[in-house]
């Protein structure tokens, strides 16, 4: 079964959680290197613009989760 099955939850709060599986695994199939990824997380783990923009990363796709969920009407 494929990790991401489809965009729909239950709840808001699981869209939400979804949203950062998304933006987690694009960093993760863009440097799909363990080694790289840790030796890298320092650097933006400390740095102010980094994890904003990591932030607005997570809005985008939360974005996308909410419209596939009719916004949990």
């Amino acid at each position: 079964m494929s990790w991401l099955p489809n965009l729909k939850t239950e709840t808001a709060e699981e869209g939400f959680e979804l949203a950062i599986k998304l933006s987690r695994m694009a960093v993760k199939k863009t440097q799909p290197d363990d080694a790289t990824r840790t030796k890298l997380r320092d650097d933006y783990a400390n740095s102010a613009d980094s994890l904003t923009l990591a932030s607005q990363v997570v809005a985008t796709n939360f974005q996308t989760v909410a419209a596939a969920n009719d916004y949990w009407r």
